[in-house]
This record gives C-alpha cells, structure tokens and sequence, in this order.
C-alpha cells in the first residue's frame, strides 16, 4: 500500500508539473507570437499601411498553424513526435521542487502571494515615476537579482497570468511605442507601497 502510494504521489506531482508546464509554454508562446506580430507595425506610417505588417506576420502564423494541423491529420504518426516534446518541453518549463521544501502536509507558515511580492518589485522599480516600458524593468529586476535569464516575452507572461495589466503601446521619455506597465492601472496594495512605508525624515527641530 505504501508503495502504491508513493507511486500516486510521483504521478500526481508530473501531471501538475505538466500542467504548469504546459500553462506556461502557452503563454510563452503566445506573448513572443504577439510581439513578433506587433514587431511589424510602423511607426513612421498611419492607418492600413503602418498596420500591413502585422496584418501579414499574423497570416504567417495562422498559415504555420494550419499546415501543422493538415500535417497531423496526414500523418498521425506524427503525434508520436510532437506529444513527447510538448511533454518533454512543459516539464523543462515547469519550476522543480527544492529537495528542501517540506511536504506538502507539513505545517509551517504559509507562502507569501506572489502577486503581492511582484506588485511590491513593480512599485519599487516604479519609484516616482508614472509609467516603465518592460524592457527597463526587465533590466531593472535582473540587476536586482530576479528573472535571470527572462526575455521580455516571459516578464510579459509572467505579469499576465497574475493578472497585472500590461500597457500595449506605451510611449514615455520620447520614445517609441512599446510594452510597458503604468503606476495608474496597478492593484493597491494591501500594504503601504515602497514609498510611503519610508516617509521623508521630518525637519522639524
């Protein structure tokens, strides 16, 4: 029976890996599709034109997934190819578990949110300023010791599954349109923020 168990538990423990896997590659791949697209815009043009690129990446790819499907459907062989990769690549994707962490059922305290622990990055990266494109704080957070080795794409994903939004078409400091988060259309915080928890020493005598 304790054999069994142990048996259940292993399987239990890759099915969530390769559902967090799976979750997410999709968004992975979503974000770096969506920007490769948005890529195609110019800037320097308005209306249909600026817009033609994108319009024709987007073809691509839709034309990229519709051969892979006929493809599949041809030669369902293929499956055993694609499966063990998508599986294969969603286990590499998902986060390991610490040969330190303790068990599940064990008491301790509980995880902090991690919602809250990226807005409070977020606002201190932030500092006084409204608005930040994702690449600064991409830069920012690696500089801090966070995100090692993310591409923009990942910090793009990463801050859409936790359900902060993400301005599509930011322009701050002169420049051009990006990806970037604004201090407006960020959740409060339960807490103060950086900034108001370290108030400005009084000058009062």
């Amino acid at each position: 029976m304790k054999r069994a168990a142990v048996i259940w538990a292993a399987r239990t423990a890759t099915a969530q890996r390769l559902a967090t896997g799976s979750h997410t590659l999709i968004a992975r791949i979503g974000a770096r599709t969506a920007d490769w697209i948005q890529a195609g815009r110019r800037d320097d043009l308005t209306g249909l034109a600026a817009a033609l690129g994108c319009i024709v990446r987007a073809v691509l790819v839709a034309a990229g997934a519709y051969l892979l499907w006929r493809a599949a459907r041809a030669v369902p062989a293929l499956l055993w190819v694609l499966v063990p990769a998508w599986c294969w690549a969603a286990l590499r994707a998902a986060p390991r578990a610490s040969a330190e962490d303790p068990p599940e059922d064990a008491p301790g305290e509980p995880e902090p949110d991690p919602r809250e622990a990226v807005l409070r990055l977020l606002y201190e990266a932030l500092g006084d300023r409204p608005s930040m494109y994702l690449s600064d704080l991409l830069a920012h957070l690696q500089e801090q010791g966070h995100g090692k080795g993310w591409r923009v794409a990942d910090l793009r994903a990463r801050l859409e599954a936790l359900g902060i939004p993400v301005e599509q078409r930011l322009r701050t400091g002169g420049r051009g349109a990006s990806r970037g988060v604004v201090r407006a259309q960020l959740p409060p915080l339960p807490g103060p923020t950086p900034q108001e928890a370290s108030p400005a020493p009084s000058t009062a005598a």
